[in-house]
């Protein structure tokens, strides 16, 4: 699935989200609302991610998504 299919499905893939990234609220769900770059962004505060860790823990989301 690329990053605009996943943007497309944002309510439905919330779940999946916060399953695999727990410490994300609702709120931030919420407000991110699909777009990657504040997603990776909420990532790297919440979990301390690096940029470029942030980026790839998206990209493995979103393939395994199909």
């Amino acid at each position: 699935m690329n990053w605009d299919q996943v943007k497309g499905n944002w309510k439905q893939l919330k779940g999946k989200i916060k399953e695999k990234w727990g410490k994300l609220t609702d709120d931030d769900l919420t407000l991110i609302g699909g777009k990657r770059d504040q997603l990776a962004g909420k990532l790297q505060e919440r979990y301390g991610y690096e940029k470029d860790r942030a980026e790839r823990e998206l990209d493995d989301f979103a393939r395994s998504l199909g």
